[in-house]
């Protein structure tokens, strides 16, 4: 079968299913905010006390180290820039090295596409991630540090970030079936990946043989190009975005395959 008719059969698939994946969303939003006096405001308070936090530990430092932005502002952007981008990306992939442990219960007794929870996944991740970042762009504009034309970049950039977070969650979920350790581990790790990301600290507080090495690091970029929009209101270097995207697209083809190749045994290990 080729990769055009695959992909169609994917997405008349998704089509038809179009109502138990909007179903789905709706469910896992309300549930997850069930008997919660404050409900969805906890989408904003988690992101914002974490900000806060970096705020009153690393301002003083880090404002100065920021080259060409003199907005009052400044590192405040910075680091919402860095922090709800990670957040999104974090969310995607842990949920979805998860995700096929979650719904066992579901896979055994309903017929329907798997590929369905991975959107799933994505869409309770950017439902969540809209509510923060539309309050976060309402203070640009009220602050008067609105990008302008640049903030239209974050749309690739966040697709890019998104194929290549699913495409990763995706494989590590079924790993984690057959190897419960992949989970945790996982966990451990992305706690590294955060601190060896410029996310909270711009990189030049970074040494030179430091900075080399994120070049191995494919969030680098992404977070990097948020901060140029957001922060100094310019269009990302799209030059060290091809990689990424080649390497999500790359993650994305093995997910499906390795999906594919394992599907008949998951379902015996749930």
């Amino acid at each position: 079968m080729s990769l055009l008719v695959r992909l169609r059969t994917l997405l008349q698939a998704l089509l038809n299913y179009r109502g138990f994946i909007a179903g789905s969303v709706q469910r896992e939003f309300q549930t997850k905010y069930r008997n919660s006096i404050l409900g969805a405001a906890w989408t904003v308070l988690n992101p914002l006390a974490m900000i806060v936090v970096y705020t009153v530990i690393f301002a003083q430092v880090m404002r100065s180290r920021l080259p060409g932005t003199n907005a009052e502002f400044a590192y405040s952007i910075y680091l919402c820039a860095g922090t709800l981008t990670w957040g999104l990306f974090a969310e995607i992939a842990s949920r979805a090295q998860t995700m096929f442990i979650e719904n066992a219960g579901l896979i055994k007794k309903i017929s329907f596409p798997r590929i369905c929870l991975p959107i799933i996944v994505v869409a309770n991740a950017c439902i969540n991630f809209g509510i923060i970042f539309t309050l976060f762009s309402v203070f640009l504009v009220v602050s008067g540090n609105f990008p302008g034309l640049p903030y239209l970049a974050l749309v690739p950039v966040l697709l890019i970030m998104i194929a290549f977070a699913i495409g990763l969650g995706i494989i590590l979920g079924v790993l984690n079936v057959f190897f419960r350790d992949v989970g945790q581990f996982f966990t451990i790790a992305l706690q590294f990946w955060f601190w060896f990301t410029p996310v909270v600290y711009p990189v030049t507080v970074l040494p030179e043989h430091i900075r080399a090495l994120l070049r191995f690091n494919p969030m680098a970029p992404i977070i990097g190009a948020a901060q140029d929009i957001l922060v100094h209101d310019r269009w990302p270097d799209w030059s060290t975005l091809w990689p990424v995207a080649l390497l999500a697209l790359l993650l994305c083809t093995l997910a499906m395959r390795l999906f594919r190749k394992r599907a008949g045994e998951m379902v015996d290990q749930l």
